[in-house]
């Protein structure tokens, strides 16, 4: 499994909640963005050295954005992208985490 895609999300909410601030002085843009950015960034180190339940960290994280960007997926191109980035990275680390439980139980 990589680090990336959690690493590169981790990159774009901390960004995107910065840029949301800086424009419209919108501190839940400020606090939800660096929040779910640095725990993908969390995950993401923690899935470099192998660390316990870094792969859930980064499925919550996708499943966090997903599920509060998902309402505002029709209101602009940045909400439909952050809606559609944390399902993809969500579908990632969530076939990853079926598949090593697959293979635990076997």
């Amino acid at each position: 499994m990589s680090a990336i895609p959690a690493a590169t999300m981790g990159v774009l909410c901390i960004v995107g909640g910065i840029t949301g601030y800086a424009r419209t002085h919108s501190v839940p843009s400020l606090v939800a963005g660096c929040s779910v950015g640095l725990l993908y960034a969390y995950s993401a180190n923690g899935l470099t050295k192998g660390a316990p339940n870094a792969l859930e960290a980064a499925l919550g994280a996708s499943a966090i954005l997903f599920l509060s960007s998902l309402p505002r997926a029709s209101k602009g191109p940045v909400p439909a992208t952050l809606t559609v980035t944390a399902a993809i990275a969500g579908a990632y680390y969530g076939r990853t985490w079926l598949a090593l439980r697959n293979a635990r139980r076997v």
